[in-house]
């Protein structure tokens, strides 16, 4: 069985962009890129809404990123080796190989994928997590706190959801950001 992981980059205020939808603060540095290149080899399956999967789809042609660094090049290379499911009532059609695209959420058949998976899954982005958190199927969270406050924009964890939590594992990197692995207790 697979755990369902939420994972995001978010500022030390809660938010994965600011108010002008910029997440250039948010770009980790070489530290913390190689620990999320690790974190992200778990990943069999990647479920995605359509803005998150339009802003990732970019890793999966390599050669359209001019100067990647070797860590790029690696996380390029986890990522197309995973399968991604994107979530959306607006996109045509998906650009990506592994990709299959699903109209709506459906919490029974991510129950059942999660059931059915030998790795893990990560939901990526705050919008389809906000499902996921609500049908109680996220296992964990994983949270790479920035040091930045940003004042406002896209929140990392949906409004009004209470969750019990238990830390797992935490890190502090030279550059300031912290790690947060938290296990959501049911």
């Amino acid at each position: 069985m697979g755990v369902l992981v939420y994972s995001a980059i978010t500022s030390l205020d809660g938010y994965i962009a600011d108010e002008k939808g910029n997440f250039d603060w948010a770009v980790p540095d070489a530290q913390v890129h190689a620990f999320i290149n690790d974190l992200e080899r778990s990943a069999g399956t990647y479920l995605y809404g359509r803005r998150m999967y339009e802003t990732m789809a970019g890793w999966d042609d390599p050669e359209a990123l001019p100067d990647q660094s070797p860590l790029s090049e690696e996380f390029s290379e986890i990522w197309r080796s995973a399968d991604k499911v994107v979530y959306s009532t607006t996109l045509e059609s998906v650009s990506t190989a592994r990709t299959r695209m699903e109209r709506e959420f459906d919490p029974d058949a991510v129950h059942r994928m999660k059931a059915a998976a030998k790795q893990d899954l990560l939901v990526g982005g705050p919008g389809l997590a906000e499902h996921a958190f609500r049908a109680r199927l996220v296992d964990e969270c994983h949270l790479f706190v920035t040091p930045v406050v940003v004042g406002g924009g896209t929140r990392a964890l949906p409004d009004g959801l209470r969750l019990e939590l238990e830390l797992l594992a935490e890190r502090r990197f030279d550059a300031g950001t912290v790690y947060l692995r938290y296990r959501v207790k049911n």
